[in-house]
């Protein structure tokens, strides 16, 4: 679990987070949204460590992160597994290569050791048998399987995804999607996407927190999306004719 509490940060001037109190949940899939500004990639990089918050605090399973010695840093970021927007894979490593990267970097493994781990993860997202190949030869889909296999490889208790269905068609969206929520339930981590994506949201939204302006504004899962009156979040999801029509015809069911 993590617990943020009371989170500020800004870059001279500006201020972007606001003091933002959230929480996101083991097993559960948690998706930040809001328009392009609202605090979205500042708070994923304070979540991650990449920012340092001015005031506040974050706290993984009742740790705060800032207050963490050198030797409890390098154990906790261990334990976070992160897919980068654009998978971020290295261009001249085979896929076997890829994933094995946080194994080399982080563990003592022997190569048989590294190498039976790769295998069962690129088996977990449907890409066994495609250890030589290189990210060149793989389609936007399937790279971005890759990057989650090397993602989950270390075995994380937290994993952050920022825009993982940039680029590809729904279809492979929702199968990546689908895969995310899947491996969150199985190894029961905690799961936090920073997205765009409303298809997303309304099918894997266990858990939604809605920035505005450095705050948030709302937060609730994607059933209690539609029922909400909120004027910020209505103006913002249903702003397509699509998503109009489907809360509209889901508040019909439920009166």
């Amino acid at each position: 679990m993590i617990e943020v509490k009371n989170l500020h940060k800004g870059f001279g001037d500006v201020q972007v987070l606001k003091g933002i109190t959230t929480s996101f949940q083991e097993g559960k899939t948690s998706l930040i949204i809001g328009q392009s500004g609202a605090g979205k990639t500042v708070l994923l990089k304070s979540l991650i460590g990449l920012h340092t918050p001015e005031k506040g605090t974050i706290s993984f399973d009742g740790r705060v992160n800032t207050k963490f010695s050198v030797k409890e840093k390098q154990q906790w970021r261990q334990e976070i597994g992160m897919v980068f927007q654009g998978s971020a894979l290295f261009d001249s490593q085979t896929v076997e290569e890829n994933v094995m990267f946080p194994l080399k970097m982080f563990t003592r493994q022997s190569q048989g050791e590294m190498l039976e781990r790769v295998n069962f993860v690129l088996d977990r997202v449907n890409l066994e048998n495609s250890n030589k190949k290189l990210p060149g030869e793989l389609s936007g889909g399937m790279q971005k399987r890759v990057a989650i296999a090397r993602a989950i490889v270390m075995n994380p208790k937290y994993l952050f995804c920022d825009e993982p269905n940039s680029g590809l068609d729904p279809q492979t969206a929702t199968v990546i999607d689908n895969l995310i929520q899947e491996i969150t339930e199985e190894y029961q981590i905690t799961t936090v996407i920073n997205t765009h994506d409303m298809n997303s949201v309304m099918e894997i939204g266990e858990k939604i927190i809605f920035l505005q302006n450095g705050r948030k504004a709302w937060e609730g899962s994607s059933e209690e999306m539609f029922k909400t009156d909120n004027e910020a979040v209505v103006s913002f999801v249903y702003s397509s004719n699509l998503f109009k029509k489907v809360r509209e015809a889901y508040l019909n069911e439920t009166k």
